[in-house]
């Protein structure tokens, strides 16, 4: 899915591994302005030219290396539990 292995929690998918090593996030599209001024972040894309939406980002893989893998998916976590259970 997504173009690569997703990660799902309580049945939501909350990050996936892309194949060509970036990273998918979904996150609180309130929040996308934020994070997409972070280093590596750009907005994510479905094939090549068409926008997933404010809450989809995705982030290079140099961003994601020492603690850049838990500074990204902490966001995401976030907006996940903050969604609750359905």
């Amino acid at each position: 899915m997504f173009g690569g292995v997703s990660f799902m929690v309580e049945g939501r998918m909350v990050v996936a591994a892309r194949r060509e090593g970036a990273l998918l996030l979904r996150i609180n599209p309130s929040a996308a302005a934020e994070l997409l001024a972070r280093p590596g972040a750009r907005p994510a894309l479905m094939g090549a030219d068409r926008p997933m939406g404010d809450g989809w980002i995705s982030v290079e893989p140099a961003a994601l290396e020492g603690t850049g893998l838990d500074s990204w998916l902490a966001p995401a976590l976030s907006f996940h539990a903050a969604q609750g259970t359905k």
